[in-house]
């Protein structure tokens, strides 16, 4: 039995890209946490054997948490990656009145996805964060008739909530890419992603220097991301995906010459690109 670990409680994006990534296949067990921490430290403890976790939308961009805890020393490889499109509803007990909501519950990124709407139907309304969208519906079903959750059809179910309205994200090209986490690497297959972190010297062009490595060798990157390095104002690590698999003779040779140029380096995996079909 392959354990599994996904943001929690049931209802939630996570829970669904789990079940994506699955196939539901019984040989896969889900289990879910309560904080993305909690989930990514149970893969580096041995708690669990893998786990979905949001990595960027394509609204609201990076899921920081994520970024941040792969840099770590976490003994932890990206495995494969799930995309999944994101519509996002507005949950209610049964009976409330649209006129009479003053508090809106969900997830941070979930939010931000539905911010004009938001604002133009509830512009007085008190928003009150939590760690997971089904979370807000959970919170919801158990409280007065005063708050609305923002969330999946899924966590409608679960909690039996109404869905006042469908699909209120701000643009309807709503994708969120999670990737899955485990002490293994995954097999090579037949389209490949590789993706590092890693920081520069902060002098002039250091930066051009390390990404030219990939023109030279013909490498087609296809995200860059920074971050924060934590340690000096100023300072930044830098996320970067690119084509292909580190057995590739290319791949390999061009992230020998940028681990050699740079400050600080991790192999984050080599996985199967995942292809959406919307």
């Amino acid at each position: 039995m392959i354990r599994t670990g996904f943001l929690g409680p049931k209802g939630t994006f996570s829970q669904e890209a789990m079940t994506v990534y699955t196939k539901e296949d019984s040989e896969y067990t889900g289990i879910d946490y309560s904080t993305m921490t909690d989930l990514i430290m149970a893969v580096s403890k041995g708690e669990i054997d893998e786990a979905v976790v949001p990595i960027e939308n394509s609204l609201e961009g990076a899921v920081s948490v994520t970024l941040d805890m792969l840099a770590t020393e976490l003994d932890i490889k990206i495995k494969a990656e799930v995309i999944i499109p994101i519509s996002q509803n507005l949950l209610i007990k049964r009976g409330t009145r649209i006129e009479n909501i003053k508090y809106i519950l969900s997830h941070p990124q979930a939010v931000g996805q539905c911010r004009k709407y938001i604002d133009s139907t509830f512009p007085d309304a008190m928003i009150k964060y939590l760690y997971s969208t089904a979370e807000a519906a959970k919170e919801v079903a158990g409280g007065m008739a005063d708050m609305a959750a923002i969330g999946s059809k899924a966590a409608a179910a679960v909690y039996e909530l109404e869905i006042l309205r469908e699909s209120i994200q701000d643009n309807n090209n709503n994708l969120t890419r999670f990737i899955v986490i485990s002490k293994k690497e995954a097999q090579k297959s037949e389209k490949n992603k590789t993706s590092i972190v890693f920081s520069t010297e902060n002098r002039p062009g250091s930066l051009y220097r390390i990404l030219d490595i990939f023109s030279l060798w013909d490498i087609n990157m296809t995200r860059i991301e920074s971050r924060p390095a934590k340690n000096k104002l100023g300072r930044y690590i830098f996320f970067v995906d690119i084509e292909g698999h580190i057995e590739d003779e290319d791949v390999r040779d061009a992230l020998t010459m940028v681990k050699r140029k740079t400050s600080f380096y991790k192999f984050l995996g080599s996985y199967p690109e995942f292809e959406i079909q919307l």
